[in-house]
């Protein structure tokens, strides 16, 4: 058994009267994609913030490195994507890279060949020199992968992460995050996306706050004699 990356203990969420996340319990394993499957406000970006360390849970703890979170020391060890785009758009993109390099402490010396990596895998190193708010919709997405990626973190939380990407590229990115997993690194991505889900290792169905289930796509396939994720989804949402 791998090394527990992330440690989630009895973690819910009230925003006022409403509950957001409910009793969550979940270990994420060391060098793994771990998928977080469910529809849109189930609870997903809630609670990848809380690992993330960007939100506090109401009750409940949870552990990132065996640290409790929220810990400041901890951030360049993780790399967070979020479902909007935190850019500057009056600034070019390579302005965005340097800044964000500097900001996560890259050396001077490094930040060009790191940057053209991430820019590269990404596919977007012939628009270094454009301002962003020139950038289509799937090319901010891409930016806010590249620079997720540029201090190569540990952990890499991506919410949605190929939302507005184009099925080409969708595949490139999954390769690239199979890469990163040869490598050690740990992955957490949430869609709603079926055939994504299938490319994670485990995965954890969340619906209406609650993780309905966690399992490898083929468990959670042959627990509920499902022919597909959907499926198997619908089957343990109707159960729960």
């Amino acid at each position: 058994m791998k090394d527990s990356c992330v440690s989630i203990r009895s973690v819910s969420k009230k925003f006022g009267t409403m509950e957001i996340l409910k009793n969550i319990d979940l270990e994420i394993q060391q060098g793994e994609i771990f998928g977080l499957l469910g529809p849109s406000g189930a609870g997903k970006t809630t609670l990848v913030k809380e690992i993330a360390g960007l939100e506090v849970p109401t009750s409940g703890e949870i552990e990132v490195f065996h640290e409790r979170m929220p810990s400041l020391h901890l951030i360049e060890k993780l790399g967070y994507m979020a479902q909007s785009d935190a850019l500057y758009m009056d600034l070019r993109a390579q302005e965005n890279l340097e800044f964000f390099a500097a900001l996560y402490g890259l050396k001077k010396k490094d930040r060009k060949q790191r940057i053209m990596e991430v820019m590269e895998l990404v596919q977007l190193t012939g628009h270094l020199g454009k301002q962003v708010s020139n950038y289509s919709g799937g090319m901010k997405r891409r930016l806010s992968l590249a620079i997720a990626l540029l201090h190569q973190p540990e952990l890499l939380i991506l919410d949605e992460p190929t939302v507005g990407i184009d099925p080409v590229l969708r595949k490139n990115v999954w390769e690239a995050f199979h890469l990163l997993k040869e490598e050690g690194k740990t992955l957490i991505v949430t869609t709603h996306v079926m055939d994504e889900a299938e490319k994670c290792d485990r995965l954890g169905l969340i619906r209406e706050g609650q993780l309905i289930a966690v399992g490898t796509p083929e468990q959670l396939k042959q627990d509920t004699s499902s022919s597909s994720i959907e499926e198997a989804f619908l089957i343990y949402g109707g159960a729960s």
